[in-house]
């Protein structure tokens, strides 16, 4: 398998936690801490997989779900971090990456695609962010690294972003080209009619929002300008 290029995953995921611990602490401590080499390992063992030196630099940086582990009857996403990525979602820890990982592929086996050309799923995929049910999300491909994404009723898409590094320069790109105000951490009301009505209209226009209440400002601006234009 061919070593990719790390590039500075650190650096890019760095101006990720600085944004979000100036502007959204609570996002910012749920992170939790640094990951452990050992637990890296065991995990690329189960997966049969090797993750990209940059993958490892990321979860050694920061690993969600250290320490911590699934209760009984938590959905698929168990641990995940919402409010880092503008484009909503759930961030991965090892854990999630291992229990995500395992469900895309079992359903891709036990239904596999018409199209043996665009599988639904491939194996050598990890997936770093998704929703809590497994149905959106983003991956990182092991054979080349580059990130893609999949969606429920849609083919995936790969290569969206070059590598690992490439995504969180463009997540850091978009959490700093905005105010305070309209911070990917900010939070709207869990219930009321707005709220709602805006979580429907993504979900019918293919927009992700996570499931911990928050609807990210990319989100909450495209349905406002949505309403602005009827």
């Amino acid at each position: 398998m061919p070593e990719h290029d790390a590039g500075d995953v650190r650096q890019a995921w760095g101006r990720v936690t600085g944004w979000l611990e100036q502007h959204a602490p609570a996002v910012f401590a749920a992170l939790g801490g640094p990951g452990s080499a050992t637990a890296v390992r065991a995990t690329e063992t189960r997966m049969g997989l090797v993750f990209p030196t940059e993958m490892r630099q990321w979860l050694l940086a920061n690993d969600i779900d250290a320490g911590r582990r699934p209760d009984s009857g938590s959905p698929l996403v168990a641990l995940g971090c919402g409010g880092v990525l503008p484009g909503g979602g759930l961030l991965l820890g090892l854990t999630d990456i291992e229990r995500v990982h395992l469900h895309r592929t079992a359903v891709a086996e036990r239904e596999p695609s018409a199209d043996p050309d665009h599988p639904s799923w491939r194996r050598e995929w990890v997936p770093v962010a998704a929703e809590s049910d497994g149905f959106y999300g983003r991956f990182l491909d092991t054979r080349t690294g580059t990130v893609g994404s999949w969606t429920e009723g849609a083919f995936p898409r790969d290569a969206e972003h070059a590598s690992l590094t490439a995504f969180f320069q463009a997540v850091a790109d978009d959490l700093e080209g905005r105010d305070a105000e309209g911070t990917a951490g900010r939070r709207l009301p869990d219930g009321g009619a707005q709220a709602d009505a805006i979580r429907l209209w993504a979900r019918a226009n293919g927009y992700l929002v996570n499931d911990r209440g928050r609807i990210p400002a990319t989100v909450r601006e495209a349905y406002e300008a949505h309403e602005a234009s009827r």
